[in-house]
């Protein structure tokens, strides 16, 4: 069994804009999502949607070593990183056709490109 990373993202102002209806209609694709995720074997182990990246902070270190902290976000794009979904399955071929019932989340076509990445496993026993 393969532990796959479903990375969501999202154009966080249409969301902080989009109307209640718009809202539980993404939520409505999730449930079906979780749904057809479990009727075809695979299994969602973790996941969570993400505060806006206006809330991030990045951390990085200076060249004497010293810990920077900054605000984000850091990428100035209109797309962010706004959940994932990890996803235990036997079948990669089978899980992204699924993955795609989460694409366009609010309708728009043009945001919300979902990727799929494989974790990786370093045994048991691995720090």
């Amino acid at each position: 069994m393969t532990t796959y990373v479903v990375l969501l993202p999202g154009v966080e102002d249409a969301w902080e804009n989009a109307s209640a209806e718009q809202r539980a209609a993404v939520y409505a694709r999730h449930q079906e999502f979780a749904r057809v995720l479990a009727e075809r074997g695979h299994r969602v182990t973790g996941g969570a949607e993400l505060t806006h990246s206006r809330t991030s902070k990045q951390v990085t270190r200076d060249s004497a070593g010293r810990v920077v902290v900054t605000d984000g976000p850091y990428a100035e794009t209109a797309e962010q990183l706004t959940g994932f979904y990890l996803v235990e399955s036997d079948d990669l071929d089978d899980l992204l056709p699924v993955c795609a019932l989460l694409s366009g989340d609010l309708g728009d076509g043009d945001a919300g490109t979902v990727e799929v990445r494989a974790v990786v496993d370093h045994g048991e026993g691995a720090a």
